[in-house]
């Protein structure tokens, strides 16, 4: 159902009452008895494929609602946050080898695939449960440092690698995007610890990412590299869609970034890092804006052609995020006219009124692909949910 309610969208009020539908929609059916969350959900919150877990979404999960027990001052929360926690601890990590489980099915390791990406948000769930205090984790946040120090640092490049077969081999794949959610990783670490050797890291990946790398590309963000770091235009080219690698350039990741640079501007504040964020929010905003259907696409081509039309729920919420965090530092009002432009959007098309939180993917017109709202490691409306407490900082709410 869409609603054309116009709303000022830069109003604490109506951004808390927007997360607590969200939660209202997960609450009553994300705890799985038997272990961690319930992953996969049609619109109207049925469950399908009830065994089926990914890391990523084990993780985001906790970071929900580890952030929302602070930010909602729900103690109940706490407690699911502990749970999902207690999950990944146990079930996704195998303690014989010392590694995590990718993918389980029916609690049992599916995919042993190891994964900078699910790191990241091992990571980061780790730091949420510091940060907000619902456990003492800061020994189990400097351990998943680690063991990525370990196994994929690349001291000669200063980036991480992707990928280890489950036979323990590294695989030539190098890509931004482990590395960029590193970065956010890294900065939330910082924040639950206050030790600087996370915060260092992570402005060594910026660096290289938006700086060192983008300047191989235009001063974008391009998604695929070699194993030296070079531009591999080629990596999944007649794959566009493909849910972590997809081809071409990522409208969405570009104002990811100008987010994490300005979160990196909070604890080290640089003109430099501010200037960065402005052109990247601008590039991917100015040449991925749909004008005559609304929203930010999902990708295009080394030319500036579209090549992936639909529409995205992460790439709306991580833009007007990027927006807030545009206008709080600069005081400029396009930024918050683009915020509320892409707040507009969402609201009109991509949130579901009828029965809560966001629908995950549209067609470029604005029309649902199927009737599965949130899927193991695609969806949890975690990037909804961040984008909102994010904004929430920004105006001072927390």
């Amino acid at each position: 159902m869409m609603s054309k309610t116009v709303k000022n969208f830069y109003d604490k009020d109506v951004l808390v009452e927007h997360i607590k539908s969200i939660f209202a929609f997960y609450d009553p059916i994300v705890v799985d008895p038997q272990g961690g969350y319930f992953q996969n959900y049609l619109d109207d919150g049925e469950i399908f494929n009830p065994s089926f877990k990914q890391l990523v979404s084990s993780t985001r999960i906790v970071v929900n609602y580890a952030q929302a027990s602070t930010i909602l001052k729900n103690a109940a929360y706490k407690k699911i946050a502990e749970h999902g926690l207690d999950f990944v601890e146990q079930v996704h990590w195998q303690e014989e080898s010392q590694s995590y489980a990718w993918t389980l099915e029916n609690n049992k390791p599916l995919d042993m695939t190891q994964q900078a990406y699910g790191y990241a948000f091992v990571l980061l769930a780790y730091s949420a449960i510091q940060k907000n205090k619902i456990r003492s984790v800061e020994h189990k946040i400097k351990q998943t440092f680690e063991l990525l120090e370990q196994r994929f640092w690349q001291q000669e490049y200063g980036l991480y690698a992707d990928e280890i077969s489950p036979q323990g081999v590294l695989d030539d794949y190098r890509g931004q995007n482990s590395n960029m959610h590193l970065c956010e990783a890294l900065i939330a670490a910082y924040e639950a610890t206050n030790d600087s050797i996370y915060l260092d890291r992570a402005q060594v990946l910026a660096e290289n990412i938006t700086v060192r790398q983008a300047n191989l590309t235009d001063g974008l963000i391009w998604e695929h590299y070699t194993t030296s770091f070079e531009p591999d235009w080629d990596y999944n080219k007649e794959d566009p869609k493909n849910l972590y690698r997809p081809w071409g350039f990522q409208p969405g990741h570009q104002t990811e970034w100008a987010k994490l640079l300005l979160g990196l501007n909070r604890h080290v504040p640089s003109e430099k890092l501010v200037q960065k964020a402005k052109f990247l929010f601008e590039q991917g905003y100015d040449r991925a804006w749909d004008e005559k259907n609304g929203g930010l696409i999902y990708g295009f081509d080394p030319q500036g052609n579209c090549c992936d039309g639909d529409k995205y729920f992460w790439v709306q919420a991580e833009s007007f995020a990027a927006a807030a965090m545009l206008y709080k530092e600069t005081q400029e009002e396009r930024f918050l006219e683009n915020y509320q432009s892409l707040w507009q959007y969402s609201w009109d098309h991509m949130i579901d009124h009828k029965y809560g939180a966001w629908f995950r993917v549209l067609t470029q017109e604005n029309v649902k692909y199927s009737n599965e709202k949130s899927a193991a490691g695609s969806k949890c409306d975690y990037h909804t949910l961040g984008a909102c407490f994010e904004i929430l900082r920004v105006i001072g709410y927390i």
